[in-house]
């Protein structure tokens, strides 16, 4: 019974503080490649260690593996992808106990904790993976990211201008399992109420457009 209070208090805290992350796929490349050119060029710098440009950026989105790598995405009312990251496996089949994870979030919603919960969703689901080591590799000026990895408990290795964080990660257990059930789940609600909540309000704004279009006609036939 201890056991299973202290299982409940930790899901009920975690769902406090809960934000919606959906899991991406390939329908959403557009979506991806809109959040990433929104970025400023300074964003651009810390995100990919270079100004990457547009062209760059579409290259990038264009290639990304969505069977073998999971991409994550934050979503507003609006279902603009407002935060992302990209929680990339290794292809070496001996290193392939490691995932390398990367983030970025629209300048507008920064300071709302999307980098650290982005980050613990990852972790989450490479603990369910095997994976026993998450690899970040950051600018050194990178604060938030390097901050959001030491947090969590990762070593940090300076080199200069870069930096590397090394996280070994536990086996997975009913409460990682669990709470990515829950994740997946409630996230994908979530994106569904928001598609309805934007669908009724287009009609909404179709209905207005026709009933002032009717108005004007009558006003201007007199009637």
């Amino acid at each position: 019974m201890t056991q299973l209070k202290a299982f409940t208090q930790s899901l009920w805290r975690r769902w406090m503080r809960w934000i919606p992350i959906r899991i991406l796929s390939s329908k959403h490349r557009s979506r991806i490649t809109v959040h990433l050119k929104s970025l400023g060029p300074q964003d651009r710098y810390l995100r990919f260690g270079y100004p990457a440009t547009d062209e760059q950026i579409e290259n990038y989105v264009n290639k990304l593996d969505f069977v073998r790598d999971d991409i994550y995405g934050v979503f507003n009312r609006r279902l603009e992808i407002v935060a992302m990251a990209h929680l990339a496996f290794s292809v070496d089949p001996q290193w392939s106990t490691c995932a390398e994870f990367g983030v970025s979030v629209d300048t507008k919603m920064r300071g709302r904790g999307l980098g650290g919960r982005l980050f613990q969703r990852a972790v989450i689901h490479a603990r369910n993976q095997g994976v026993a080591l998450m690899f970040i590799h950051a600018l050194s000026e990178n604060t938030p990211m390097l901050k959001i990895a030491r947090k969590a408990g990762a070593r940090v290795e300076r080199d200069g201008s870069e930096s590397d964080a090394y996280l070994s990660l536990p086996a997975a257990n009913l409460d990682s399992q669990v709470n990515e059930l829950l994740e997946e789940g409630m996230a994908d609600l979530d994106f569904q109420i928001k598609s309805r909540a934007k669908q009724f309000l287009q009609l909404l704004r179709t209905l207005q457009e026709v009933r002032r279009g009717v108005r004007d006609a009558r006003h201007q036939s007199g009637v």
